[in-house]
């Protein structure tokens, strides 16, 4: 880093700068407003995300506002990728700007320039990036977000628990990949992992509230259940032989 010549410092704020901007994309809001009147802030959990669009606009709805907000952080990682081509950028800046562009990234759909600073958590976008930085630990992750998921149905505990296991993966892949000649080279990855299990837990305070109040709402991707028992109740006896 201390050899960055002005080119490449304006090369990585460029970035930065990108990563931000594409975070900022306000996919939740720009699609409630297009294609249904509604602005998805004043509706629900009145965040701007996946979830929110699930429950309150459904799945038609709700799975390009989730693919965006994930590529929104995969393209600002491997974006910095580029920087392979400058001699000044060492392999293990080419790791912590990455990280750096995942924070600007998730800073961007958390405050979105373009949606008046009000956004969503973060949770896809952060996938997303994840995904750019290493792809196995974060479909481990994946992995017990949808086991979570399919055991008790809310989102908020199913991020919460599998953003608690990134750090723990993190760990687990730096112990296994621990180079001798650079002993530190893992250092900012296991940091940006606690700082990411730590993020998801505060943008998911007011879900902890409603889950210890027992008033999170489930989410049922093929139908609930129990309204579906409702119906059968209430179904008169048409019969009349």
């Amino acid at each position: 880093m201390g050899t960055w010549d002005a080119l490449t410092w304006l090369s990585v704020i460029g970035l930065m700068i990108a990563a931000y901007l594409l975070g900022s994309i306000p996919s939740a809001v720009w699609i409630g407003k297009k294609y249904y009147g509604i602005d998805i802030r004043e509706h629900g959990s009145k965040n701007a995300g996946t979830t929110n669009m699930l429950r309150v606009l459904g799945k038609r709805a709700a799975l390009p506002v989730f693919i965006i907000d994930y590529f929104k952080g995969f393209v600002a990682v491997i974006l910095t990728s580029l920087m392979r081509y400058d001699d000044n950028v060492s392999e293990a800046w080419l790791i912590n700007l990455r990280i750096i562009a995942t924070a600007f990234v998730v800073l961007g759909h958390i405050y979105p320039i373009f949606a008046g600073f009000k956004g969503g958590k973060g949770v896809a976008t952060l996938l997303g990036a994840g995904t750019g930085i290493y792809a196995p630990i974060l479909m481990l992750c994946f992995g017990v977000w949808c086991l979570v998921f399919a055991l008790w149905h809310y989102v908020s505990l199913a991020s919460m628990v599998a953003g608690c296991c990134y750090p723990t993966l993190v760990l687990i892949f730096s112990t296994m990949t621990y180079d001798a000649d650079a002993p530190f080279q893992s250092i900012p990855f296991i940091i940006f992992s606690w700082l990411v299990a730590i993020l998801l837990v505060w943008t998911h305070r007011k879900n902890i509230s409603r889950l210890r109040e027992g008033t999170e709402s489930k989410i049922y991707l093929w139908g609930d259940p129990n309204e579906e028992n409702k119906e059968t109740e209430e179904t008169p006896d048409n019969e009349t032989k």
